[in-house]
């Protein structure tokens, strides 16, 4: 008889996978959180830098710190929580950690990090484009190699 796994079936439906590898440690985000008042519900955004990322499956989740002043604030959030309304990615950093922890020491201008080139990737039409120019470059010289 076959197992049946419980957890992985209700981990499964709990999974936002829109929000699977949309960001990395160092990127800059927007995180829309639904805030609930009385009956009324708005959105917040917290904005601030991805400084750890944690867990697997329906249990990962992510800290966002942000300077308010010279304070520095942090938050943790679950990934698949459905108090987040989205995430938007501002500005991908280039780092060579997994947890910038050493960012809770800094103040100001000395928490930057340098901007990541490659994150912002070929887009997939401009690569379509490249390989059809590709092909017309090799149709062309080997129409020259015959003439």
């Amino acid at each position: 008889m076959a197992k049946i796994d419980l957890k992985a079936i209700v981990e499964k439906t709990m999974i936002k996978t829109d929000r699977v590898n949309c960001f990395k440690v160092g990127d800059t985000v927007d995180v829309h959180v639904k805030i609930v008042e009385g009956e009324k519900e708005r959105i917040q955004i917290f904005n601030g830098i991805v400084i750890a990322k944690k867990g697997h499956g329906a249990g990962e989740a992510f800290t966002v710190r942000r300077l308010v002043g010279t304070e520095g604030v942090e938050r943790v959030w679950p990934l698949h929580t459905p108090t987040i309304d989205k995430i938007e990615v501002k500005k991908s950093g280039k780092i060579r950690r997994a947890k910038l922890y050493y960012l809770r020491d800094r103040i100001g201008k000395a928490t930057r990090l340098a901007e990541d080139v490659a994150a912002e990737s070929i887009k997939p039409r401009a690569a379509e484009q490249r390989k059809v120019d590709a092909k017309k470059a090799a149709a062309a010289a080997a129409a020259a190699a015959k003439a």
